[in-house]
């Protein structure tokens, strides 16, 4: 009798194996103290050398039988190895802790990786704390000398089976044999769905229990399209699924088709569908998936593992190599958002009872103008290398943005007086997160150029909730006519103004929120690259015309389970 099990889609496809299972490493460390802190010293440094000539070969290998975009992963965990500060911070407990090696290591990994998991919205970071994990696990297994699993034993075609599978188990994979991915913990990490991505692996993540219900040798289908598994499946189950598997294979030849084209309406209406980013691996990934742009670069992946702020030139490099890479495709630019939930060592910031209403964005740019005016200059300074757009976030009234305005017209004056070649068609916007700003949309689209609808925010503070919150989770809903209502009043007053509206939280690569969104005429949707032409195909069979009714009828109704039974019903091309 077959058994199914549910997890995350986390890269799309379907495969039929037998299983394999990739047992961890016992890397379990006992906090322990020395009475020789150089001998210490000494073998973390051993540690850490081994661990980036190990990772040197594995880049060369990523590089030359997975791409550049892969290979891009591997290079971010050598400067993560080559980062002063983790050495710094790692001796500091040695020193003056008298702690191990192992369990400094260990001390300074919990530190990191609790300020990325506070962080919660920001795909950058998850990616980020997943490829520390990665790199803090190889130099464990020097230290205590464990040998890390080798996938690259593996001599016959099956379904990796693991809790946890790291970027460097993926960049080890023989393509010959690895037919798909089964883990037991994780999310959509953006390394670990780039990599499957990269060799075509279906691969199920969360999939609880897995390795303590599926065995080695099991008959699996892995099913990465709606995120189940399917343990010893019968032969009615096989066949359905092989014929699942050939229908996604032509459907996908479909979206690749629609890379170099414009994404176009059936009744010829033009959107652009573009890209959320936080590395410059990401980058990649975006152009390679089809983005029409970047509709989001977060810029907080400059400030994180630092001891002190990046200085302006440190950020124009950055902000260069973004802008450049585009080929003259829009770049949206948020400054700095930290503060509240997002802390950073470098930036003290008061304790709050609310952070997520507190100190933080563009309110602490304009109190602390010593971390906001380095960021406009460098990013004006990029703006003469492509297309670069530039948006606050966090704006809560009309003053805020003016203030905000001014000091980038300020920097803009003194960089021009100073020689340096700015852009003259620079675009400077806000994020919309805050309901108070959708009632008086009208009246902000007058100082705008853009809106980019914040919409994970937007819908927690008009809905009152928290989504992280597992006991409220439930009143999250981003087909909520109240969200709806809002969105639409917001389309509809920035265009009243000549000014466009662009979506980068989650609900613009929803697919019943997608033609809805379409009907009301949001003009950009942005959003994790994986995600982009799914969505560029759903809209280029739909009409903006002939949904309208919709529109009319799910802003009128009650429920938002009402609204997803409306939208199922006026769009048949839904495959949900």
């Amino acid at each position: 009798m077959s058994l199914l099990l549910n997890g995350l889609a986390a890269s799309s496809g379907i495969t039929i194996a037998p299983a394999h299972l990739l047992v961890e490493s016992d890397l379990s460390i006992k906090k322990q103290h020395t009475a020789d802190e150089n001998h210490e010293v000494a073998r973390l440094h051993d540690s850490f050398t081994l661990s980036k000539a190990e990772l040197q070969q594995l880049y060369q290998h990523a590089h030359e039988t997975l791409g550049q975009r892969a290979a891009a992963i591997i290079d971010t965990q050598i400067a993560i190895l080559d980062d002063p500060t983790l050495q710094t911070k790692i001796i500091d407990r040695i020193n003056n802790h008298h702690d191990t090696a192992e369990w400094a290591v260990k001390k300074v990994e919990d530190y990191y990786l609790n300020i990325f998991e506070r962080m919660n919205d920001n795909d950058y970071l998850h990616s980020r704390a997943t490829a520390l994990r990665d790199v803090t696990k190889r130099v464990l297994s020097h230290l205590l000398n464990v040998p890390l699993p080798d996938p690259a034993l593996l001599d016959h075609r099956a379904v990796f089976v693991a809790k946890n599978i790291t970027p460097t188990d993926t960049a080890q994979f023989d393509r010959r044999y690895v037919a798909g991915i089964v883990t037991a913990n994780g999310g959509r990490t953006s390394h670990f769905t780039i990599m499957s991505k990269t060799l075509s692996l279906p691969a199920v993540v969360g999939v609880k229990d897995a390795t303590a219900l599926i065995h080695d040798g099991d008959t699996l289908i892995v099913d990465g399209i709606h995120g189940k598994v399917i343990v010893n499946p019968s032969n009615e189950e096989i066949e359905h699924y092989r014929l699942l598997a050939g229908e996604f294979a032509q459907e996908q030849q479909k979206w690749g088709a629609l890379k170099d084209k414009q994404t176009v309406s059936a009744d010829g209406r033009r959107f652009e569908v573009a890209a959320n980013v936080g590395t410059f691996a990401d980058i990649i990934d975006a152009q390679e998936d089809g983005a029409e742009g970047i509709g989001l670069l977060r810029t907080e992946f400059l400030y994180m593992n630092r001891d002190e702020l990046p200085s302006e030139e440190q950020q124009f490099l950055a902000y260069k190599k973004f802008v450049s890479a585009m080929n003259q495709q829009q770049v949206v630019v948020r400054t700095l958002d930290i503060g509240g939930d997002k802390q950073l060592g470098m930036v003290k910031l008061p304790h709050e009872d609310n952070p997520y209403l507190g100190f933080r964005a563009i309110r602490i740019g304009l109190a602390r103008p010593e971390i906001l005016r380095p960021q406009i200059r460098a990013l004006l300074r990029s703006s003469a290398y492509g297309r670069l757009a530039i948006m606050f976030p966090m704006i809560a009234t009309i003053e805020e943005f003016q203030q905000a305005r001014s000091i980038l017209d300020d920097e803009k004056e003194k960089l021009e007086k100073a020689g340096y070649q700015v852009a003259k068609n620079i675009e400077v916007g806000m994020m919309l997160e805050i309901p108070a700003v959708a009632v008086m949309a009208d009246h902000f689209a007058k100082y705008v150029d853009f809106f980019s609808i914040g919409s994970n925010d937007l819908i927690q503070y008009l809905l009152a909730v928290d989504r992280g919150n597992q006991q409220v989770a439930y009143l999250y809903q981003e087909l909520h006519p109240a969200v709806l209502r809002m969105v639409k009043r917001v389309i509809e007053a920035a265009h009243a103004e000549g000014k466009w509206v662009g979506m980068c939280g989650e609900m613009a690569s929803n697919s019943l929120a997608v033609p809805l969104l379409m009907a009301m005429g949001l003009d950009e949707f942005s959003m994790s690259s994986s995600q982009i032409l799914r969505v560029r195909s759903l809209i280029n069979q739909l009409s903006t015309r002939k949904l309208q009714p919709l529109v009319h009828r799910a802003i009128n109704a009650e429920t938002a389970a009402e609204v997803q039974k409306l939208v199922k019903k006026y769009v048949p091309e839904l495959k949900i």
